[in-house]
């Protein structure tokens, strides 16, 4: 009878878990298969712009290289829209040339994403390109799922079997409003992940935080590319139909 019980017990567990975030989804999400780099300046950084020749994860989607640009003062714009020349929903991803490793990473975001529709992911993270290892996410999206929190942290392991799922996740809820500022701390030990209120470089209008301590192993020791993507779930179109786009004030990297 204990065993039975232990079985069920582990199944429950395993669903729960499931629920938090369709981890199975992430497979591949970052092979680009560019047709030819397309690069833009931001925040003294040179940025690769996602141009692949058909859909490419994450989604899987269709991505467009004219939905990411710099305005005339400076700022990052990611647009995610329906395109009436292909008849296709398309997205915006860019990474950075240069890989970067200890420290705080931090953008400064103009956008109501608590207003998100339930399809629509926005996310500010470093990886490496080893799928399911060696990656720091700050997400903004519910997962197909309007009663779902919107504010999802999650650190993926360095190495081990451990890759068939993330080490840590929260999820949380992202209060409305128009500017946010969204940081990591990352050590060789630990990641602290922040969000707060308006643009801020100290730890003023904190709304949320939380520090992953997971075992040394299970903290990425690589130095890479910092991604910031907006994109729909699952690849299906935002359930209002309405276009968004986010802007980017400032990225800053503080080395540790």
């Amino acid at each position: 009878m204990k065993r039975i019980f232990f079985v069920l017990l582990s199944i429950v567990v395993a669903s729960a878990y499931a629920k938090e975030k369709p981890f199975a989804k992430y497979i591949g999400r970052h092979i680009n298969n560019e047709v030819a780099d397309t690069t833009l300046s931001f925040s003294g950084y040179t940025w690769v712009v996602k141009a692949p020749a058909g859909q490419a994860y994450p989604g899987p989607n269709y991505w467009n290289r004219a939905y990411a640009w710099v305005d005339g003062s400076g700022f990052l714009h990611l647009k995610l829209a329906f395109n009436p020349e292909t008849k296709r929903w398309e997205c915006a991803e860019v990474h950075t040339t240069q890989s970067l490793g200890y420290g705080t990473y931090q953008w400064q975001v103009e956008s109501d994403l608590g207003a998100f529709d339930k399809n629509i992911v926005l996310g500010m993270f470093n990886f490496s390109g080893n799928e399911r290892h060696d990656e720091m996410d700050i997400e903004i999206a519910r997962w197909g799922n309007a009663a779902w929190n919107n504010l999802n942290y999650t650190i993926w392991p360095a190495t081990g079997s451990a890759a068939a799922r993330a080490v840590d996740i929260s999820s949380f809820s992202t209060p409305n409003g128009t500017y946010t500022t969204h940081r990591f701390n990352r050590t060789s030990t630990s990641v602290k992940l922040q969000g707060l209120y308006g643009f801020v470089n100290n730890d003023d209008n904190q709304f949320q935080a939380v520090t992953f301590n997971s075992p040394k192993t299970s903290i990425s020791t690589l130095a890479m590319p910092v991604y910031m993507s907006l994109w729909l779930y699952n690849g299906l179109a935002p359930s209002n139909n309405q276009t968004v786009e986010i802007i980017i004030h400032s990225f800053k990297f503080t080395p540790q």
